[in-house]
């Protein structure tokens, strides 16, 4: 695909350089690496299967990837920084939004270097047990990057060949097609992967299970996602951490919860934010940007400068007022996942050093509370108004899952946290929606509790359970969002279930003005449309210009 889908001679010059895989992937990089070394040299070939890796970090960690799969949701919305908008807010979302095309080239670019690793694995002089791992791990990495592909943008261009020069044509082809070769490659995964990798961040056969239940929830196969999903529960190399919020921890990234994660280097330096020899699209994949995007402004308030500890604001995303109303009081989760104090790092006329400064609550505070502390408030009227939409998106309870005060300096804009892609809790949630979709509710209450227990406040455990009646489509949904709010999961949850247009519309005022039935699928990069010269097959997608 012209200027899309590249040549693989350009693939491996960027692979030569390629190092932000250094923290617990090793590459090699012996420079100058050309097709034939590549395909025909064990060495060459692990580059190539280590770079295939790297294009993850397009879209996880990275502002671009949480307006995909959070934002436009029933749960966020736009803070006062937001920008994508026509994400967020369906504000005449067309074609030339920059982070679709920037998506759209990377994971291409991931399917064809994929694609040519697989038809050409052979030739690498690799150890049969070793070609076969390596395999698995190419196969399972072209099932996540075309399930981004298909879930994003529908029926679009499907290949299993690599270019080696400039294609002008693309194919419309069935989202079946899509999801037959994502089973198979994940199929081939499970069955040459190990179960544990040597190198954190490898995909292993648990983590191609878990990614398996996904898909099979997805296309609505409940008993095979309920036989994959129990089968990595079962697995004893994986627990749930016993108090949520040291899930987030900064020396707790290695936590048994987590089955795959996309890793960063603690060495920022290693990240390619800005290396025009590593990249040729002038601008980096840097690490992961997400303890910036959630935070609310606070460095503007009385007895609060920027510091490391509180982060650095970027206020692109808010909650809507529906998810933190999801939250019981009995919920650890509200605590373990968003931030309501910040306390004075500069002293006032009225403010010591470590005094609470700012209060930012969903709950409603009396007039005459208020007007007897020192501290700034903003309580549920003052940051949203009656029917939920937005009134101050500056100020707000801020997700606190991915902040990093292990940062080297106030402005620094780089993370090293890895992001947990798929954690164990998601397989309880994935069974417990299978057994509701298979009428059994009982089974599906008793998977739920054992979230809600883990969820719940000291003593309090009891008031978490739940009943078998309470078991619906939209709880489940709920109990969705309280566990994995922010995690770049909601977009494709509410699409899969239908439930979309209907929870924007009923549960996000702002994200609802503009929302229409075709966003559920997104517009084509225009770089694509204009690229292509079959128009009359290759088409924009319907609704958009």
């Amino acid at each position: 695909m012209k200027r899309i889908i590249y040549a693989l001679a350009g693939l491996l010059m960027l692979l030569a350089s390629l190092t932000s895989c250094k923290k617990r992937l090793e590459e090699f990089n012996p420079g100058g690496l050309t097709a034939e070394s590549v395909f025909t040299t064990p060495e060459g070939f692990e580059t190539l299967v280590n770079a295939a890796y790297t294009y993850q970090r397009w879209w996880y960690g990275k502002e671009e990837g949480y307006n995909l799969a959070e934002t436009g949701t029933d749960i966020w919305t736009s803070g006062s920084g937001d920008v994508f908008p026509d994400l967020t807010r369906y504000l005449n979302l067309q074609a030339g939004n920059s982070a679709l095309a920037a998506e759209w080239r990377e994971f291409y670019a991931a399917i064809n270097l994929i694609n040519g690793g697989v038809n050409n694995i052979s030739k690498a002089g690799l150890a049969p047990t070793i070609r076969n791992v390596r395999e698995g791990e190419l196969r399972f990495l072209r099932a996540f990057y075309y399930w981004h592909i298909v879930e994003t943008w529908g029926g679009v261009h499907f290949t299993l060949e690599q270019t080696s020069g400039i294609v002008s044509t693309a194919n419309r082809t069935p989202v079946d097609t899509f999801y037959a070769q994502i089973f198979r490659d994940l199929d081939f995964a499970v069955a040459n992967l190990p179960n544990t990798q040597p190198q954190w961040g490898r995909a292993t056969k648990p983590a191609a299970q878990a990614f398996l239940a996904r898909m099979y929830l997805t296309r609505g196969r409940n008993q095979d996602a309920l036989n994959m999903a129990n089968a990595v529960i079962a697995n004893t190399a994986f627990q749930l951490q016993p108090v949520y919020a040291d899930l987030w921890k900064m020396n707790n990234l290695k936590n048994k919860e987590v089955i795959y994660a996309v890793n960063y280097n603690e060495d920022l330096a290693l990240n390619d934010l800005s290396n025009s020899n590593t990249n040729p699209y002038g601008h980096g994949r840097g690490s992961n940007s997400g303890h910036m995007l959630f935070l609310m402004k606070y460095d503007n308030l009385p007895g609060l400068i920027r510091d490391i500890y509180n982060g650095r604001p970027f206020v692109r995303y808010m909650p809507t007022r529906y998810l933190l109303d999801l939250y019981s009081d009995a919920d650890a989760r509200h605590e373990g996942s968003f931030w309501q104090y910040w306390f004075a790092n500069t002293r006032t006329a009225t403010l010591n050093v470590g005094d609470t400064a700012v209060l930012c609550t969903n709950k409603e505070i009396p007039d005459a509370f208020q007007a007897t502390r020192k501290y700034q408030i903003y309580d549920r009227s003052i940051t949203y108004n009656a029917n939920g939409s937005v009134k101050d998106n500056n100020r707000y309870e801020q997700l606190s899952k991915f902040m990093d005060g292990t940062r080297p300096s106030v402005g620094e804009a780089q993370s090293a946290r890895d992001v947990f892609v798929i954690r164990l809790a998601e397989m309880y949630l994935i069974a417990a929606e299978a057994q509701m979709n298979l009428g059994a509710l009982d089974k599906a209450a008793e998977l739920i509790n054992v979230l809600r227990t883990r969820a719940a406040k000291p003593g309090r455990a009891a008031e978490m359970q739940i009943d078998p009646a309470a078991i619906t489509l939209d709880f489940i949904l709920d109990e969705r969002a309280r566990e994995l709010a922010g995690e770049q999961i909601r977009w494709f949850d509410l699409k899969r279930t239908g439930k979309l247009l209907d929870r924007v519309k009923a549960y996000s005022p702002d994200n609802a003005v503009n929302i229409l039935p075709h966003h559920v699928l997104r517009p084509i990069p225009q770089q694509q449309i204009d690229a292509v010269l079959n128009k009359d097959e290759f088409k924009q997608n319907a609704g958009y210009q």
